[in-house]
């Protein structure tokens, strides 16, 4: 407390260095003004075994070293034009076909991330292109590449295609990896997408359950993935008019995405105008 220093002692006020950081415990409209949201925190520290946790996952997936890993960081933030810059340097600097296909690849995902469905397919077939003649039929690197391929499909509206290319790429992670891994989940994922994005909504949570029933064994609580993972689901509960269901599984992703990710992720703002519409329907 700083009453004393303060120009108005009444307000109670409570000084936190800089760099404090604190856990979203709730948040909730204020029932005089549903323009205000309160928002209750807890403070936390390098202790937070929850913290922790989420900080070495996310450790493990940012693989590579020095500037490799500089740009997986900024995708897995969202500072997507900052990711391109540093990849377009790289790729003038790569020696090797392995770099040159892995550089290829992450231009690839940003171009998702920008919404430019023609150039990423075109950085993916590139980075595709490499690995095939370097790697055998069942790598696990190459089932990435066709589930990207499969994901600009996906994005483009050529659903059929978009299967294809997801159900190879989950071929090959079936036989490479254990049943629990959180690839095969997002695989699922993607799989149950596609059969969202054609109004088949029982099939897609049919996936979208497989999918977040391994998330929920492999990845820490807070993980972003397994967010998205309640995303979808809410998703279609909203979609067949089951909207408690639906409030309550995008209520977890919100409060996942809140610990997770920057406050500017759109992917915030986007479960937000969900629960929104859901509310408005409630």
């Amino acid at each position: 407390m700083i009453d004393e220093h303060s120009a108005i002692p009444s307000e109670q006020e409570i000084l936190f260095t800089m760099h404090t950081v604190f856990r979203v415990v709730e948040m909730k409209q204020t029932a005089k003004n549903n323009r205000l949201w309160e928002v209750q925190l807890a403070i936390t520290d390098d202790n937070d075994p929850q913290l922790s946790t989420l900080t070495n996952r996310i450790k493990e997936e940012i693989s590579g070293s020095g500037w490799y890993r500089m740009g997986q960081l900024m995708l897995k933030v969202g500072h997507f034009d900052q990711a391109e810059e540093l990849y377009q340097e790289l790729l003038k600097n790569a020696s090797t076909d392995s770099d040159r296909a892995f550089i290829y690849h992450q231009l690839g995902r940003v171009k998702w991330q920008q919404g430019q469905y023609e150039k990423e397919i075109e950085f993916y077939e590139k980075s595709l292109e490499i690995k095939r003649k370097t790697l055998p039929e069942d790598d696990a690197s190459l089932a990435t590449s066709y589930n990207n391929i499969g994901g600009v499909y996906d994005n483009m509206g050529e659903y059929s295609k978009a299967l294809e290319f997801y159900e190879k790429s989950h071929k090959i992670l079936e036989i490479s990896l254990p049943p629990t891994h959180p690839n095969l989940a997002s695989s699922y994922n993607n799989i149950g997408g596609v059969y969202n994005s054609m109004g088949e909504y029982s099939k897609a949570l049919e996936y979208y359950e497989k999918s977040n029933k391994i998330f929920e064994i492999s990845l820490p609580p807070t993980h972003p993935d397994l967010a998205i993972s309640y995303w979808s689901i809410g998703d279609i509960y909203s979609k067949t008019d089951e909207y408690s269901k639906a409030l309550s599984y995008l209520e977890k992703a919100l409060g996942i995405l809140r610990m997770s990710l920057p406050s500017t992720h759109p992917h915030i703002k986007s479960v937000m105008n969900s629960i929104a519409a859901v509310k408005k329907k409630l």
